[in-house]
C-alpha cells in the first residue's frame, strides 16, 4: 500500500496542465504544474520597521517583485503567487503602512514614495533579491520605477497593469482633487480626498468597471477597509496622497531609462478603469521596444476578474524575454 501511494504521489507531482489556447509553431505551449506551490507569510526587520512579504517558488529561479496598490497590500497577489511560483520566485511585500507592516504614525516616519522606495530597496537587498522582474500596480509604479532608475542592472523586465508613468495618465477628472492638494496642502483640499478612504470608495474600485460584480469577492474591500480604518491610518494615506503629487516630476525619468535600458515589457491594464484609464496605457508604447500589450475588459484591480489570464501572459512572456539563469 505505501508503494502504491508513493507512485501515486510521484504521479501527481509531476503532473502538469497546458492552459489556455493552443500555441502557435513557434511558441511553446504555457503549462503549469497542477501541484499548488505553498506560499510563507514572513517578516524581515527594516530601519527598525517590520516588513510583511509573501514568498513562494524556488530561490534559484527568476524572481518576480510584485508591489502593490492603494488601498491594497500584498494580499491581492494571493492567487498569482501560488500560479507562477512553480517556476519563478516570486516575493510580494507589503509597504510600512498596509497591511501587515509596521504603520508608524507620520511624526514618527516620512510617508513619501521616496522613503517607500528606500525600504523596498533595503527590503530586496535583506532578502538577497540580486534581479528581479517588477510587477507594478497603482502605488506600486512610483515605488518600482524609483527601484529600475537606482539600479537598472537589477531589473530585468517589468509587468505593468494600471500603473502610471506618463502625464496622459493623470488627464482626468479623478485627478482634479488630487491635483488642488498638491498644489495647497489644507484642510479644506483635503476634505474631498478623504472620501477616497470610505468603504464606498473602497468597494468601488474593485467593482466599478468589472464585468461581473458577483464575481469579486467582498472579502478584497473588507480587509482593506479595515486596515484603512485603523487609528492614524486616514493621516498615513493622506500624505502619501499628497506625496504622489511628486511623481509626474519624475515621468521624464522614468521615461528616459524606459528609452535607455529598454527592459522588456508586459501590459495587462484594465480598460475600464477611472483611476488609471487605458490613456496611460498608451503611451509607454513610444519609448519601449519588447513590449507586449493587453487591455483587458475589467477595472482596476484586473487580478481579482482577469487573475488567471495575467498569470498565463506573465508565464508565456517571461519565459520568452527572461533569461531562465537570471538571478
Amino acid at each position: 500500500m505505501m508503494v502504491h501511494s508513493q507512485h501515486l504521489f510521484s504521479f501527481v507531482s509531476a503532473t502538469i496542465l497546458v492552459v489556455g489556447a493552443p500555441a502557435a509553431a513557434d511558441e511553446k505551449p504555457v503549462v503549469r504544474n497542477a501541484v499548488t506551490p505553498k506560499v510563507a507569510y514572513r517578516t524581515v526587520k527594516i530601519d527598525g520597521l517590520d516588513i510583511f512579504y509573501r514568498e513562494a517558488g524556488p530561490k534559484n529561479a527568476p524572481a518576480i517583485l510584485l508591489l502593490h496598490g492603494f488601498p491594497t497590500s500584498s494580499h491581492m497577489f494571493r492567487n498569482l503567487i501560488p500560479a507562477l511560483a512553480d517556476e519563478f520566485h516570486v516575493v510580494a511585500p507589503d509597504y510600512p503602512g498596509f497591511g501587515q507592516s509596521s504603520a508608524p504614525p507620520v511624526d514618527k516616519f516620512d510617508y513619501t514614495f521616496d522613503k517607500l522606495a528606500d525600504v523596498m530597496e533595503k527590503f530586496t537587498e535583506k532578502i538577497g533579491l540580486k534581479t528581479y522582474s517588477l510587477y507594478v500596480q497603482d502605488y506600486g509604479a512610483p515605488v518600482g520605477y524609483r527601484l529600475a532608475v537606482r539600479h537598472p542592472e537589477r531589473v530585468t523586465g517589468l509587468v505593468v497593469q494600471n500603473g502610471n508613468a506618463y502625464d496622459e495618465g493623470l488627464a482626468n477628472d479623478f485627478w482634479n482633487p488630487l491635483k488642488a492638494y498638491w498644489k495647497d496642502r489644507t484642510e479644506t483640499n483635503a476634505a474631498p480626498l478623504r472620501k477616497f478612504l470610505t468603504l464606498e470608495a473602497t468597494k468601488w474600485q474593485y467593482t466599478h468597471g468589472v464585468r461581473n460584480a458577483e464575481a469579486i469577492s467582498p472579502d478584497t474591500w473588507t480587509i482593506d477597509q479595515s486596515l484603512l480604518d485603523r487609528p492614524g491610518n486616514a493621516n498615513i494615506q493622506l500624505a502619501l496622497l499628497y506625496s504622489y503629487g511628486s511623481n509626474p516630476t519624475r515621468y521624464p525619468e522614468w521615461q528616459a531609462y524606459f528609452r535607455k535600458h529598454q527592459p522588456p515589457t508586459l501590459i495587462v491594464w484594465g480598460k475600464n478603469d477611472m483611476i488609471f484609464p487605458a490613456a496611460g496605457a498608451e503611451p509607454y508604447k513610444r519609448d519601449l521596444k519588447t513590449l507586449e500589450y493587453h487591455l483587458l475588459d475589467t477595472g482596476h484591480f484586473a487580478l481579482e476578474e482577469d487573475g488567471d489570464k495575467i498569470a498565463d501572459l506573465m508565464r508565456a512572456f517571461l519565459r520568452k524575454h527572461i533569461k531562465t539563469n537570471e538571478k
